[in-house]
């Protein structure tokens, strides 16, 4: 049993003085905000909309564009909103039910 207090003896006296603790106001903060973090996810979705509607309009003008290849960036395009459609859903769930709460 002494042995025991001894080992965590010396691990106490290992622990050094003082941490480096820091309040919320001195801790780092994020290098990307949650709102940019939106913002570029709806761009990209955008931008995959927008690279769809090239690649199906150059094969409905015959101006070279092949059916696999309208069809990926469509097919990129709908994951896309679908996914971005569910966070939404998922975040209106969330503030519904916040809204449901009682303090």
């Amino acid at each position: 049993m002494q042995a025991n207090s001894v080992t965590q003896t010396s691990t106490i006296a290992s622990l050094p003085d003082s941490f480096d603790l820091q309040t919320p106001s001195q801790a780092a903060s994020p290098k990307t905000p949650f709102a940019d973090l939106f913002q570029n996810a709806i761009q990209n979705v955008q931008q995959l909309e927008d690279k769809a509607s090239t690649a199906v309009q150059g094969l409905l003008d015959g101006s070279g564009v092949d059916v696999h290849t309208a069809m990926i960036a469509t097919g990129d395009a709908d994951a896309a909103f679908e996914l971005s459609l569910a966070v939404r859903n998922k975040a209106v769930g969330a503030f519904q039910q916040l809204m449901g709460l009682q303090f």
